[in-house]
């Protein structure tokens, strides 16, 4: 521990000597998901009082073709109550099928009163899933009405090739609706669209070349058998912070690609990566994340 210590001081100070100062993309996954009930208005609210970069959010689609902000599509056992105020199971969740509702109903579920096991410092209020297109224009509104930068935004299509026409639509309609409401705002420059789901970035990539893509990984290949796979280069790479090493920075930075690992949440890692020179990170406590740039003299982009 001792020896990897000197050598993430070593990097740091060498990227320091080199480098202009270092800078860092605060990202609020699903808002602050520590804190405040994942996304949700009020978690991406809080996340724009505390002060991030980017909001990061998860999109899934209705049965009448809306855009929702929900990391399943599905109404998850971890935080749900159903419309008749029974809490939804573990065994049962999948039969709350998003896709298989309109909107209207998917309103009717509360996502924020249940204690989350993982989560206990998260505070609890009655709320629901929103419409991206509501999250987006409160989130701009919020930014205008307190003179703050308005946000960036991060959003995660949650697509699985297996589960089309079953939770979700197929690639072309699924990634056609998200551009859709993007389209709406005066956003675009401020957007990037990630993914697990290779054949979604390929689609965004191919009918929205100059829309900003990121390569979620989260699987042991190397980064050039990843980049093999997507057939393109994204502008970003953002792997499970645990497979974030100095060689994958430096290779990233070779090719002018952002490296931007996910979910950080503890102190130590988060000064590890910093130490690492990555160039943002996703972290559901993003005021813990600040408070660690501020003791180590990192501003935020």
């Amino acid at each position: 521990m001792k020896q990897l210590k000197l050598s993430l001081l070593f990097l740091f100070l060498l990227s320091a000597c080199n480098n202009k100062p270092q800078t860092l993309d605060v990202q609020g996954h699903r808002g602050c998901r520590g804190i405040y009930p994942e996304n949700t208005i009020e978690a991406f609210t809080k996340a724009l009082e505390i002060g991030v970069t980017t909001l990061e959010l998860d999109v899934v689609i209705t049965k009448d073709k809306k855009v929702v902000v929900s990391h399943e599509p599905f109404f998850s056992h971890e935080i749900t109550i159903s419309p008749d105020g029974e809490k939804i199971t573990k065994e049962n969740e999948h039969d709350h099928n998003i896709y298989k509702m309109n909107y209207d109903e998917v309103k009717k579920y509360d996502v924020g009163t249940r204690v989350h096991p993982r989560f206990p410092l998260q505070k609890k209020m009655k709320t629901h899933k929103p419409l991206l297109s509501d999250m987006i224009l409160k989130s701009e509104d919020y930014a205008q009405s307190k003179g703050i930068k308005k946000p960036l935004y991060n959003i995660e299509i949650k697509r699985h090739p297996k589960y089309d026409n079953q939770f979700h639509p197929p690639v072309k309609e699924f990634v056609g609706l998200v551009l859709t409401v993007i389209s709406q705002f005066d956003i675009k420059e401020r957007v990037c669209i990630q993914s697990f789901d290779i054949e979604s970035l390929q689609e965004v990539h191919r009918v929205a070349p100059d829309m900003i893509t990121v390569l979620l990984v989260e699987n042991k290949k190397s980064f050039e058998e990843n980049l093999q796979l997507l057939g393109f280069e994204p502008q970003i790479y953002s792997p499970y912070f645990e497979y974030v090493k100095a060689d994958l920075v430096k290779k990233c930075h070779d090719k002018g690609i952002q490296l931007i690992p996910w979910t950080v949440n503890e102190e130590e890692d988060m000064l590890e990566m910093i130490q690492l020179n990555v160039d943002g990170i996703i972290t559901d406590f993003p005021k813990r994340l600040r408070n660690v740039m501020e003791e180590e003299g990192i501003k935020m982009k």
